[in-house]
């Protein structure tokens, strides 16, 4: 069964896989940096009200499953996550300062996809089955 999140006005269940790796793809999160760089992101999850389903942090990428609220784009999401805990371990390790002078812990880009309990098959079919039947792919039903 779906665990579904609720607002005052919505009931979701929205996740993205989202991976980021390192500048230069050094192989920088282990230790007591990794571990830190997981209490970090949990705090700002938590902030802006996303649950982490599941993480991995290796050596020099991030694996996250968030279930994020409706209002959120997954851009804004990455964006926060990924500017507050390279401000916050350089800060913090000053050994990483001196590595990425340019203050750029990440690499520019992200992997993002969306993850759902029900296929598009299975929505294609919903829609289908609200009334009559037609070939169209966008119909009214009167």
């Amino acid at each position: 069964m779906v665990d579904y999140r609720k607002d005052a006005h919505t009931v979701y269940d929205i996740k993205y896989h989202v991976v980021w790796v390192t500048k230069y793809r050094y192989k920088i999160l282990k230790g007591q940096i990794g571990y830190r760089l997981r209490d970090l992101l949990n705090q700002g999850c938590e902030s802006m009200g996303i649950t982490v389903v599941q993480g991995n942090i290796t050596t020099d990428h991030v694996h996250v499953l968030l279930s994020c609220p409706t209002s959120m784009a997954p851009a804004k999401v990455v964006q926060y996550l990924k500017g507050r805990s390279s401000k916050l371990i350089q800060d913090e390790f000053l050994e990483l300062k001196k590595r990425y002078w340019g203050q750029d812990l990440w690499a520019r880009g992200y992997f993002c996809a969306t993850v759902g309990s029900v296929t598009e098959e299975m929505i294609k079919q919903y829609i289908e089955n609200q009334g009559k039947d037609g070939e169209d792919t966008f119909k009214v039903t009167e």
